[in-house]
């Protein structure tokens, strides 16, 4: 296939104070995708860039994903999100990314189409949010309903959706929604940009509560799959769909743990290693945390899943030809590990009726799923060890978290009801629990009012003077890692003991990988043959293989030079390295002079412990992320 030299990105720069619009070009080579341009224009304009790779639309699965891009209300930083198969009808404007400025005068709906190879039919309509919001189905899927109803008949093909809900007005973590429409309905498999708050930047910054797009437009896309077999069979020995088969048996179905999915994968796999009741587990032995992993998880929450989603094959994809079918599902529920850790064991709950309960609410609110379990299940231990009293942050019962007599069904929905009340005090003007400046100033200012343990208990990596990010649900010196971008997996999340040196330039190694998938565009579920291949594609198709590479490892170097994470604000999470440390020699039997040294270290002076292992882990991804490194 002839290299394509000479071809463009095509971004669309809306102005939404005025509604003006030009279509802007840049020379593929000076950018490469949404990632290493986004970056450029966020600092430039400040605005949130919105597209797919290049190879949007090809027939490379997992190669559809919609990559949000800017300076997170959240983290304070560059930060990048991404939803699972959305530019596929992207694509069809005939554009690689949207980039918005400015803020429409009123709260708006932003209207995309393209027919035929015209132009563009760029609108934006005023509307009320909270009159949206209250419809039925309320929250981001009323929104998604609205734009639907109102623009759905004017699209040949099927359309899509972006949506935000009330965290977007009322918090820095609410996140954009979108569900794969078909036949002019929307399916209830949502997918999400949630990581980052690009909902709140997408109404507070930009006045926009939902954008509608669409089109007919046929981009000269690499279509011919015999070609894409080729390469694999040259790579592999094994044509692309049946590599991307081996590839994705974890997120379909992995005949040796008889499960799939990431719930169902992580959670048959976890042993000792439950993090549960706001990271209070790390504390308990290891036979403690295995037995409550083998009662409530194994023989129930876990169980539940595998009976109701698994054997019935539920499972659908995000809205692109993919064998991973990874979108787990139980009727109009979709379980993802993450979220159904961070508001489910994390906030005392394992039972999947009570999950599925707070996980939709927070949903239907259009929170970042993750951020709001760490925040609620901080707020709930607040409230079981008496440091804050309930009618302080709205709550009308307390949580019940003692273990020993633990009704798994009635307990669990009765945390869910703590948990549900909360999250509406987020979101109510007058709220006893206001996130609009984020939860590590109200951590802060509730610290100073009832004691420095409410701000210990909150487990968040911080960034810069108020940024702020729940970690991702692994027990894992890497989460809390002082990355540039936090939350994402631009990092080790293993668990297995790296010496926290190395450790940090094991993170850089990942951050590369994943920012290469994030600009071209690609889910990482694909990873096992996306990150060693992908160069070589870019390279027959483009002729550019170094030169991406290298544009890869510039914009990490970019993204790090602004790196501003500041050390561990919170005890727990200083004890949460302490604690897997010393599992990792007692319970996991490694035997390692380093790891025997940082416990005896962490056992004299955790404190200063705390700081020369967050100090080392700096050091190793500065090493990897300089300019030119050594």
């Amino acid at each position: 296939m002839e290299a394509q030299k000479m071809a463009n990105l095509k971004v669309l720069m809306i102005d939404a104070a005025s509604g003006f619009y030009r279509l802007q070009r840049y020379r593929v080579g000076d950018f490469f995708g949404p990632v290493d341009l986004g970056i450029h224009l966020a600092y430039r304009h400040d605005s949130l860039t919105i597209g797919g790779g290049l190879l949007a639309g090809s027939v490379f699965p997992g190669s559809n994903r919609l990559i949000f891009c800017g300076i997170s209300p959240c983290w304070h930083g560059f930060y990048v999100s991404s939803m699972g198969g959305a530019a596929l009808v992207f694509d069809n404007l005939g554009i690689n990314m949207v980039s918005i400025l400015g803020k429409a005068p009123q709260p708006s709906m932003l209207y995309l189409n393209r027919t035929h190879g015209e132009e563009i039919d760029v609108e934006l309509v005023g509307v009320s949010p909270e009159g949206i919001w209250e419809k039925e189905p309320k929250g981001v899927y009323a929104v998604m309903e609205e734009a639907l109803a109102t623009f759905g008949g004017r699209y040949e093909n099927d359309p899509r959706v972006l949506a935000v809900g009330p965290a977007s007005r009322h918090s820095d973590f609410g996140a954009v929604a979108s569900a794969p429409i078909r036949k002019g309905a929307l399916t209830p498999v949502d997918t999400w940009a949630g990581r980052g708050g690009f909902g709140s930047k997408l109404l507070q910054q930009h006045g926009i509560i939902g954008i509608i797009y669409g089109g007919t437009h046929i981009d000269a896309d690499l279509r011919d799959r015999s070609v894409a077999d080729q390469w694999f069979e040259d790579k592999y020995n094994q044509r692309m769909a049946a590599k991307d088969l081996d590839a994705t048996t974890k997120y379909r179905y992995d005949p040796k743990l008889e499960t799939g999915g990431t719930f169902g994968v992580n959670y048959a796999s976890m042993e000792g290693s439950l993090l549960a009741l706001n990271y209070r587990t790390i504390y308990w032995s290891e036979p403690e945390r295995r037995e409550l992993q083998q009662h409530f998880i194994q023989n129930h929450y876990l169980k539940q899943f595998n009976e109701e989603t698994i054997r019935k094959k539920q499972q659908k994809t995000c809205g692109e030809p993919c064998a991973a079918v990874c979108k787990k599902m139980n009727g109009v529920y979709k379980k993802d590990y993450e979220p159904y850790q961070a508001m489910g064991p994390l906030c005392g709950i394992f039972d999947q009726r009570a999950a599925e309960a707070l996980a939709h609410h927070a949903d239907t609110l259009g929170f970042d799923a993750i951020s709001a379990g760490g925040v609620l299940s901080w707020l709930m231990d607040c409230l079981d060890e008496g440091l804050i009293e309930p009618e302080r942050v709205g709550a009308d019962r307390m949580p019940k978290w003692d273990i020993k007599n633990f009704d798994v069904a009635a307990d669990s929905m009765h945390n869910a009801a703590v948990g549900m009340r909360l999250l509406d005090e987020m979101v109510s003007p007058q709220g006893k629990v206001p996130l609009k400046l984020g939860a590590r100033k109200f951590a802060r200012g509730l610290a100073r009012e009832k004691g420095k343990r409410v701000l210990d208990l909150f487990v968040h990596n911080g960034f810069a003077r108020q940024g702020w990010m729940v970690p991702n649900q692994y027990w894992t010196p890497g989460v809390l890692a002082p990355m540039a971008i936090s939350g994402k997996y631009y990092m080790h999340y293993g668990r297995d003991f790296i010496e926290p040196r190395e450790l940090g330039r094991e993170n850089a190694r990942r951050m590369l990988q994943e920012l290469m998938l994030d600009n071209l565009g690609l889910c990482r579920f694909h990873r096992a043959w996306a990150e060693e291949l992908m160069p070589d594609i870019v390279e027959k198709i483009f002729g550019m293989k170094e030169r991406f590479l290298e544009s890869v490892r510039l914009t990490a170097s970019r993204i790090t030079s602004r790196n501003a994470a500041v050390f561990w604000e919170s005890e727990r999470n200083i004890d949460m390295i302490a604690a897997f440390l010393k599992k990792q020699r007692e319970a996991a039997g490694v035997q390692d002079p380093d790891l025997d040294r940082w416990i005896d270290r962490f056992g004299r002076d955790k404190h200063q412990a705390a700081f020369d292992f967050w100090y080392e882990m700096h050091k190793g991804v500065h090493e990897m992320l300089r300019d030119f490194p050594v």
